[in-house]
């Protein structure tokens, strides 16, 4: 048996309720495709609303006493994962390869980065703390606690299958949270490989359940008017956050929302344009550019911009797309045909408004989804592609002459996830890292995204961060209990 095959048999394909792996209510099915080629790797349980509620059911009946579990229990069993996902690296790249197209290499830069976040966590578990004061007139005492927010729902995008459950789990877990996982349709065999590493870890049943489903709002929909349901995390677009975020209010849910992105690259005069250019290869074709912290915009000084698109043209003339397990594939295929089509009509609409094609520039042919990596250049200001989340290997550049103007250019967006800078001059990457309009900022860096940093956004880019010290916090509740003076007559 072929290694893909082998792994494909192993992989769990039902829903996971309450430690149990079970099929639909109704035993329905929904097939996994390979992007890379287009056929169907395998067929999964498709959930109905009928099977949310159990996995509700389950996460509220196990709440209390996982949430009377120590941290130091919770510790261990997050860094068993770690170790056990650490020692499947190869099987879960292969699996993430295999159902969303990255190349092997990048794969394993997922299976690194998102077992970090179970590591992170299981250290920050033991850390939960709260404070001891005495009031100002000194007649009372002030004990401020912290306990666990409760069942929460994740939703989870496709394009990082492995770092974006682990992003919402880890900390959840850390902080005695029961949780239903609604993973992508596109991408759901990831996260049942991980589902089962989680149980074969020791986490108790109820505590994680999974139902995948091409029936998303009428699984999560009747959840997230739960009163049982305290918390909502989602990463995905703009229009299908804000509709959560209104469907959240009826319960007053507690919210956590990474949402889309039209991340500015900026170039100065005075930048090493090689290491600019290696940052642009990072920001723009890291997961073929279906991220959302990828750069959309490159925004470059016209005193440097005809070097600068040259040698980003030359970088990306290098690259192969091919399948990912392949092993001189430098770029997989996009997601699906949708989203190809998507990209390439974005380049359409720019050059009909005046744009350059500089390299690429139209779908590859022959089986599979791929698009190649393309540089447009002299793009007009009103093109959509400036304005809209390209998802996609494709850099359209535009010039700039002033440091006020490239801050306008940047900032004209209703987004506000992530910008990138490259400069030598320190003031003046000081004075951006505050006038851009962003959640986060890379400065002379392609990538920014670490689990032991707050990642999320500003305006329509979301809300809540996740990772970093402050990624636990959207966990956990904040009590206060006030004792009178305990030396009071």
């Amino acid at each position: 048996m072929k290694p893909e095959e082998k792994l494909l048999a192993e992989v769990r394909t039902g829903l996971f309720i309450d430690g149990d792996w079970r099929p639909a209510k109704d035993g329905a099915t929904f097939d996994v495709e390979d992007p890379s080629t287009g056929k169907v790797l395998t067929s999964v349980a498709n959930a109905t609303s009928a099977d949310g509620a159990a996995a509700l059911d389950a996460a509220a009946a196990a709440q209390e006493s996982w949430a009377a579990t120590s941290p130091r229990e919770r510790a261990e069993l997050l860094r068993c994962a770690f170790e056990a996902v650490t020692a499947r690296a190869e099987d879960f790249a292969l699996l993430m390869t295999m159902e969303m197209g990255k190349p092997l290499a990048e794969a394993r830069g997922e299976v690194a980065y998102g077992a970090e976040f179970l590591r992170w966590f299981s250290e920050e578990a033991p850390r939960i703390s709260g404070r001891f004061a005495t009031a100002p007139d000194g007649k009372s005492r002030l004990i401020v606690l912290k306990r666990p927010v409760g069942p929460c729902l994740f939703i989870t995008p496709w394009n990082f299958p492995l770092a974006m459950a682990t992003r919402k789990i880890a900390p959840a877990i850390a902080a005695g949270c029961t949780m239903v996982l609604k993973p992508a349709a596109l991408t759901p065999l990831t996260a049942a490989l991980f589902t089962q590493v989680l149980s074969d870890a020791g986490l108790p049943a109820g505590v994680l359940n999974v139902v995948p489903t091409t029936e998303a709002g009428a699984v999560t929909g009747p959840l997230i008017k739960d009163s049982r349901l305290r918390k909502l995390s989602f990463t995905g677009s703009t229009p299908v956050g804000r509709k959560l975020l209104a469907d959240s209010a009826h319960q007053v849910l507690r919210t956590s929302m990474e949402l889309g992105g039209n991340a500015p690259f900026l170039v100065f005069g005075d930048a090493d344009l090689d290491a600019a250019v290696d940052g642009a290869m990072l920001a723009k074709l890291r997961n073929m550019g279906e991220a959302c912290t990828a750069a959309n915009r490159f925004i470059v000084h016209s005193s440097v911009a005809k070097e600068f698109s040259s040698k980003l043209v030359e970088r990306m003339e290098r690259l192969r797309p091919a399948r990912g397990t392949e092993p001189d594939s430098d770029l997989g295929p996009l997601i699906d045909a949708a989203s190809r089509d998507k990209v390439h009509d974005l380049v359409m609409d720019a050059v009909g408004r005046g744009a350059e094609v500089r390299t690429g520039g139209a779908p590859i042919d022959g089986p599979g989804y791929f698009y190649p990596p393309t540089v447009i250049t002299g793009v007009n200001e009103d093109a959509r592609i400036l304005s809209e989340e390209v998802f996609g290997p494709v850099a359209p550049i535009i010039t700039f002459d002033t440091e006020d103007q490239a801050v306008a250019l940047a900032n004209n967006t209703e987004y506000g996830l992530v910008s990138y800078a490259f400069t030598r001059d320190l003031r003046r990457g000081m004075r951006l890292m505050e006038r851009l309009d962003s959640g986060m900022f890379g400065l002379n860096s392609g990538i920014v995204s670490n689990p032991a940093a707050p990642f999320g956004g500003v305006k329509q880019s979301g809300l809540g961060r996740e990772g970093g010290l402050e990624g636990i916090e959207e966990f956990l509740e904040t009590r206060y209990a006030g004792i009178s003076d305990p030396f009071a007559g």
